[in-house]
C-alpha cells in the first residue's frame, strides 16, 4: 500500500490550507514491531500519526507486568502530553502491531496547537475519545471475562489494521488486558473451537467477525461510539483508505443503533 498522510483520520480531517503547512514537516516512518517510542519520565521530541501500525500505550510495574490503558491507530495520535500542558508521559508507548506513520516535531506541533484553528479542535476532541478509551479498558480489565476482554481487544484492533489477519502472540495479548497467558490460550481456544478465530504461531485469523461482536462485552461500542460522536461533523479532504472493517464509523453507528 502506498504511503499517505490521509490514511490517518485525523491529518485526513484537517482543512487543506492547515495541512499544506503541516505536509513539509510530516516524516513518514516505519514503526516496526516491539520499537519503544515513549519511556515514563522522558521528554517529548516528536508525536506519531500513526497509518497502519498500532501503538500500546501501557504501564509496567516493578514486578514486570503491565497492562494497556489504551491503543492508537490510524485514528489518532501518539504523545497528546504534549499539547496538554506536559513534556513528558508517565507510561510507556510501544509498538504493538508493526506498520508504518507520520511523525511531526514537537516544537511544531506545539506551534500548530497554539493557532487555535482547526486542528487544535481536532486534537482536543481526538484527546476526549481517547480518555473515555482508557476509562472504559479499566472498567473492562475489572468486570468483564477474559474472552469478552479478547473480543474487544480483537475487534479493536482489526479495526485499526483494517484486516482479517493480526500479527500477534498470546503473550504480547496477555500483556495487553495484564493477564496470564494461559487464559489468553483458554480463551482463545474456545474462540477457536466455535470457529471465530483461527490462530497459528504468532498469528490470529477473525473468521467470523460477528461471533466476536456477540461474545463482545459493551465496552468496545462504548468506546466505538464515543469516537464516532466526536468526529460526527468532521469532514475528511479525502476518504481515508478503507474503513474499520470494510465498514463507515457511520454503518457502525447503525449497526449498534447510535447514530
Amino acid at each position: 500500500m502506498t504511503a499517505n498522510p490521509n490514511q490517518n483520520r485525523l491529518l485526513a480531517a484537517l482543512p487543506a490550507t492547515d495541512f499544506d503547512r503541516l505536509a513539509l514537516q510530516l516524516v513518514h516512518v516505519a514503526m516496526p514491531l516491539g520499537e519503544m517510542l515513549y519511556e515514563p519520565g522522558c521528554p517529548l521530541h516528536r508525536v506519531y500519526f500513526p497509518t497502519t501500525a498500532v501503538v500500546s500505550l501501557h504501564s509496567v510495574l516493578q514486578s514486570g507486568e503491565s497492562a494497556e490503558s489504551s491503543a492508537v491507530g490510524s485514528e489518532g495520535i501518539v504523545g497528546i502530553a504534549l499539547f496538554m500542558g506536559g513534556d513528558t508521559v508517565p507510561s510507556t508507548a510501544t509498538v504493538q502491531i508493526g506498520g508504518h506513520g507520520y511523525s511531526l516535531q514537537a516544537s511544531f506541533v506545539k506551534q500548530e496547537f497554539d493557532r487555535a484553528g482547526p486542528m487544535q479542535r481536532l486534537l482536543l476532541r481526538y484527546t476526549q475519545a481517547l480518555i473515555a478509551q482508557t476509562m472504559q479498558t479499566a472498567v473492562c480489565n475489572r468486570h468483564h471475562s477474559v474472552e469478552q476482554q479478547i473480543c474487544r481487544w480483537l475487534l479493536s484492533t482489526a479495526d485499526r489494521v483494517l484486516s482479517r489477519e493480526i500479527v500477534v502472540t498470546h503473550d504480547m495479548i496477555a500483556g495487553a488486558l495484564g493477564v496470564r497467558r494461559e487464559s489468553v490460550t483458554s480463551a482463545a481456544g474456545a474462540l477457536q473451537r466455535a470457529g471465530v478465530i483461527r490462530y497459528r504461531r504468532g498469528h490470529i485469523s477473525v473468521l467470523e467477525r460477528s461471533g466476536l461482536e456477540s461474545g463482545v462485552c459493551e465496552c468496545y461500542v462504548v468506546v466505538k461510539r464515543e469516537l464516532t460522536r466526536l468526529f460526527s461533523e468532521v469532514q475528511s479532504r479525502e476518504q481515508p483508505s478503507g474503513a474499520a472493517a470494510g465498514q463507515t464509523d457511520a454503518a457502525l453507528g447503525r449497526r449498534y443503533g447510535l447514530v
